[in-house]
């Protein structure tokens, strides 16, 4: 077995020192405030006299938010800084320290380590020199019972080397104080980076007097989430229902909520992260070393001033605060906190025909881009649970609908709900589930999505298929010439496309309905008929119907749009022309340039193809020379025959050339008409 080693290497410095440790105060977790944006506000309290020091232990994943948002208020007194341990501390420790981190393993480790450091070692005897070296050696214990080691250390002295076996001394301390400090060092950050998950940072406060400080920041956090639940009335025409709004949220910030102050923000903040807690190096550039004869100089880019601007900030929270100062100055301070409200358990009962309102009272604010809910009870969260409660509760105007989106179902429409939001601040958006209250009690419906709602506007929200209402669609298009003329040789039209939408709309037989036909709007198109009562959103056209019970009624949904059209009138086909020629939608004189590009096309056409027929001609008597020339070859010269091929092969030459005037004629002809057709068509 080993004996234990007795040696006073360092003391482990984890902490303040007695006399701080006096001026201590703790951190107490006392407000929360939770973004849909899916960040938290965190906020702490404590009561301090005079100067002081803040310990705060965050989770490592949050430093960089905490670096990023850290604020303290004190209206007493400022911040003299904050400190935390490096991102790796102990690879930054070890790199300014004459031994690496296996040299903590073990006290011979150390020593071995630091060869040549002066140490005092106490014990049956006191020996002060420097450090030789540590080496094991084995010993056999008495009776056979086995063996030990041991280590037997050297040290250089005055009057030489001297030797003492390590697990006999007392104690072995080393006698440069700095060297000393260094080991301590050591230690301590080792111990402190145990925690590889978390950070402690270290706040310090000047100030005089007793006062309360408080530190907050802001980090990630989950978002929380609205979950509705509405209670429709029995009668279907009941001009309102009763709307609850419930907030679930989750504590995974790796502390207890006890008795906290919780207000739940709903809104679109801009929100970023940077790792701040990370060591960056700027790369520069490696300049040669100069040397006779050659010039680096620097390149002249320019002078220009940088004129830094400063910005106020509106600070709108309900809880004003007062900034603490740094060593340079102080913020100015804001109003005085509001009083904390007494704290009440948060509980909720559930009756068959009613919703049982929530008993925490929750005040509701809207700002610019943000509405806040405050809750006037505190509030206890353990670590890693969740917890549910109720934010709204109240009566809000109701009126059922079905609604047809053909692109969720092409024959039924959907059973709805359109929501006024009539109180004083917008409901943030969640899911929605509907009850109905009947003859035998409260019935689920179906659930629904709810988006944002600010104040005074309505949304409708669907939670089923109405099976009972069946619509048959039926869609033509027309286009129709509206107006056109020539200009340069382009005919400028315009034309009214109308997209005709039936739809044959059937009720059940006992129940009348309020339909809206909510149909996606075209581009380009404008609804014209129905003629009034359409809606329109940015993406929709709403048409409402009214039903009567048992009744089939026909609406006709008509968009049109006109469109500008261009078309070169020398690529135009003589159907075009014909057609064109005679709408009545082009203008007099229009029509009559169509009627004469019509002639002058029929004139040039007319002379081509007497050239193409003349060409015709001349290819056909071409093909026959050539059958006359093979037989001249296969007759005997002094023949009748052959004589008389070579007098029909002259006749032929003559026609040829007769042909060919004729054709240049046509051709220049047929091309005097395309260039007088251009012409007109260019003069237009």
């Amino acid at each position: 077995m080993t004996p234990r080693i007795g040696i006073g290497l360092a003391a482990l410095a984890f902490g303040l020192t007695a006399a701080q440790a006096a001026l201590a105060a703790e951190l107490a977790l006392d407000r929360v405030m939770l973004s849909t944006g899916g960040v938290g506000y965190f906020e702490y309290e404590a009561k301090v006299d005079g100067n002081s020091t803040l310990t705060l232990d965050v989770p490592l994943d949050q430093v960089d938010d905490v670096l990023k948002s850290l604020v303290v208020f004190d209206d007493k007194g400022g911040v003299g800084g904050v400190e935390l341990p490096g991102l790796e501390p102990s690879a930054q420790l070890f790199r300014d320290l004459p031994f690496g981190p296996e040299a903590l393993e073990s006290p011979v480790a150390l020593l071995n380590a630091l060869q040549g450091s002066e140490v005092v070692a106490t014990g049956a005897r006191t020996l002060t020199g420097r450090l030789l070296k540590v080496e094991p050696e084995t010993q056999v214990l008495p009776g056979e019972a086995g063996t030990i080691t041991r280590h037997r250390l050297t040290l250089m002295t005055g009057e030489g080397l001297q030797q003492l076996v390590l697990e006999d001394a007392q104690a072995v301390k080393f006698a440069d104080p700095a060297l000393q400090a260094q080991v301590d060092k050591a230690l301590t950050i080792l111990a402190a980076s145990h925690a590889r998950d978390r950070r402690s940072l270290t706040i310090t406060s000047r100030g005089t007097g007793e006062r309360t400080v408080r530190v907050a920041y802001v980090v990630g956090a989950p978002l929380w989430k609205t979950s509705y639940r509405l209670s429709l009335p029995a009668d279907p025409d009941a001009a309102k229902a009763r709307l609850q709004g419930w907030a679930v949220i989750e504590n995974m910030s790796g502390q207890d909520w006890k008795d906290v102050e919780l207000t739940l923000v709903s809104g679109s903040p801009v929100t970023f992260r940077q790792a701040l807690y990370a060591s960056y190096y700027v790369d520069r550039q490696e300049v040669p070393v100069e040397v006779v004869g050659r010039i680096l100089p620097n390149l002249d880019t320019g002078a220009s001033t940088y004129i830094a601007a400063e910005a106020a900030m509106d600070d709108s929270r309900d809880r004003s605060r007062a900034y603490a100062g740094g060593a340079v100055g102080a913020a100015p301070p804001l109003p005085a906190p509001a009083p904390a409200l007494a704290a009440a358990p948060i509980t909720a009962d559930y009756e068959a025909a009613k919703l049982a309102g929530g008993s925490a009272d929750v005040a509701s604010t809207e700002a610019q881009t943000q509405v806040v809910f405050k809750l006037a009870q505190p509030v206890s969260v353990a670590s890693g649970r969740s917890l549910s409660v109720p934010i709204i509760d109240r009566d809000v105007p109701a009126a059922r609908l079905a609604l047809y989106q053909p692109g969720v179902h092409q024959r039924h429409p959907l059973a709805s709900i359109e929501l006024r939001n009539d109180g004083e601040t917008g409901l943030p958006p969640g899911i929605l589930t509907l009850y109905e209250q009947g003859p035998g009690g409260v019935g689920y419906t179906g659930d629904a999505r709810l988006p944002v709602l600010p104040t005074g506007e309505e949304r409708m929200i669907s939670y089923a298929l109405d099976q009972k209402v069946r619509l048959d669609r039926a869609e033509t298009s027309e286009s129709t010439l509206r107006s056109g003329t020539i200009e340069r040789g382009v005919f400028r039209f315009s034309t009214l496309d109308q997209r005709i939408q039936t739809y044959k709309i059937s009720a059940p037989a006992r129940e009348g309905r309020n339909l809206i036909l909510e149909l996606p709007k075209l581009e380009g198109y404008s609804l014209v008929e129905p003629k009034s009562g359409i809606e329109e959103t940015e993406r929709y056209w709403r048409v409402p119907v009214k039903l009567a019970a048992g009744k089939t009624v026909e609406i006709k949904v008509v968009a049109q749009r006109v469109l500008a059209n261009t078309l070169s009138v020398g690529s135009l086909g003589d159907g075009q022309i014909a057609y064109y020629g005679s709408a009545q939608a082009v203008d007099a004189k229009t029509r009559e340039a169509f009627t004469r590009i019509a002639s002058l096309k029929r004139e040039q056409a007319d002379l081509a193809q007497a050239a193409a027929n003349l060409a015709r001609k001349l290819d056909e008597l071409g093909q026959e020379q050539g059958r006359l020339r093979a037989n001249l070859d296969s007759v005997p010269r002094d023949s009748d025959l052959y004589r008389r091929y070579l007098k029909k092969l002259d006749e032929q030459e003559t026609a040829i050339e007769d042909l060919q005037e004729k054709i240049a004629d046509a051709r220049d002809k047929a091309d005097t008409a395309a260039r007088k057709l251009a012409d007109f068509i260019a003069a237009l």
